[in-house]
């Protein structure tokens, strides 16, 4: 049976001290008044833009506050995100104010990856980020996007190392998750880190139990909000960085495909394909770590029958996106898994073909090596098996076949 990982001594006992505070009223809230005012507090502005973002916030905050089950790190993990989504929202609203030119830049024919969580998405974000020749949204610039980046200063920012120092605080916490997934300040970050600041974004399921978010995020919400401040967000960081063109990433855009070309109509696609039964485990391993971070209470099973539901929900709307002509062929090239896998090189090379795009000597090399000094097992094998999930195998078959047969994924298990 799958168990949340046990947090170091200190953790424990700063959670235990965190109870006693909270049965006797010491603990910070998560008041929508308290959050709003501590980011403009600690910015000095307060225009936060469209009030679109309130809807989400308040659907979040909820969820954080009634079925969270939030421990003392959890509460002030939370908080801590909050607020600094809501300062990049404020920083960003306001540079856009005082430059209008950054909003009139184009985004020019982005390339994303559409692919499922564990279906290496993130080594291939990561690979073709190394290309000098293409820009990739970095970690440390994401999490603090104000003032824009600058090229000349891009490699020695001090928001690097400060952004680098918070991750490591967390992996502090669960030492395990570097098996499953790398972080780092340096590495390509997801779009849902943008769409964040919008309060309609993926990124905080993993780590949080909320239920109602969740369901509100994908049956309910207008996303189109979101993928507008996504612009806005790149525009901002691409201002005085550019690049020739954007490489971006998210599983979670699988949800929102009909946002994603309504606000970038020439976009390219790349998505990625393994079967989904071969990855249930892991999403579920990976996120069952991630909440012994934040929660009282951790269900495997839960978590595991909670993404079940909505993968099943992205399948199909990926499926719809290709039969209704959404996502033309021209602009979109499938990559397996296991093909992936094989020859790493030889996949990006059809990538970098069915795009039109120079895979350079530099490129090509940076890419080489950093595969050769980062073997998928670098920080220890991350163990799953589907047996930890508690779901029925031939259910969970039935719910995906319609993606498999139409993309020719095979089955593993």
């Amino acid at each position: 049976m799958l168990q949340p990982p046990t947090l170091p001594i200190g953790a424990r006992a700063v959670n235990a001290l965190g109870r006693v505070a909270g049965a006797v009223g010491l603990q910070k809230d998560l008041t929508e008044s308290s959050l709003l005012e501590q980011a403009c507090r600690s910015t000095g502005l307060d225009d936060f833009g469209s009030p679109t973002f309130l809807c989400g916030f308040r659907k979040l905050l909820s969820s954080l506050t009634s079925e969270a089950h939030l421990t003392t790190i959890g509460r002030l993990i939370a908080r801590g995100d909050l607020v600094m989504l809501l300062e990049n929202r404020l920083g960003i609203v306001d540079w856009h104010k005082r430059h209008p030119e950054i909003g009139e830049q184009p985004v020019d024919r982005p390339i994303i990856v559409i692919g499922m969580a564990r279906t290496g998405t993130t080594i291939l974000h990561h690979l073709i980020g190394l290309d000098p020749g293409v820009r990739v949204p970095m970690t440390w610039e994401c999490d603090r996007p104000c003032p824009p980046p600058e090229r000349a200063t891009f490699e020695t920012d001090p928001r690097i190392a400060a952004v680098q120092r918070q991750i490591d605080r967390s992996e502090s916490l669960i030492p395990d998750f570097k098996k499953m997934h790398p972080m780092g300040a340096n590495l390509s970050q997801e779009c849902v880190r943008m769409t964040a600041a919008e309060f309609a974004s993926m990124i905080f399921q993993p780590t949080f139990r909320i239920p109602s978010y969740n369901r509100w995020l994908h049956e309910e919400a207008d996303l189109s909000a979101a993928y507008r401040f996504h612009r806005k967000f790149l525009q901002l960081l691409q201002w005085r960085c550019p690049g020739s063109r954007w490489i971006l990433k998210t599983p979670g855009h699988l949800w929102a495909l009909e946002a994603v070309v309504a606000e970038y109509p020439d976009a390219c696609f790349i998505q990625t394909h393994r079967d989904p039964l071969a990855i249930m485990s892991s999403l579920t391993s990976l996120c069952t770590t991630l909440r012994a971070m934040t929660s009282h209470t951790i269900d495997p099973l839960e978590i595991a029958r909670e993404w079940s539901e909505m993968n099943a929900v992205a399948y199909n709307r990926s499926v719809d996106a290709r039969e209704s002509g959404l996502i033309a062929p021209d602009r979109v090239i499938d990559i397996h898994f296991r093909e992936y896998l094989t020859d790493p090189l030889t996949t990006l090379a059809r990538i970098y073909d069915k795009f039109e795009i120079e895979l350079s000597s530099e490129a090509e090399r940076r890419m080489r090596a950093h595969l050769d000094q980062n073997p998928a097992d670098k920080h220890g094998r991350h163990a799953h098996a589907f047996a930890d999930t508690g779901l029925s195998l031939d259910e969970e078959r039935e719910k995906v076949r319609r993606y498999q047969e139409y993309f020719g994924v095979p089955s593993e298990l």
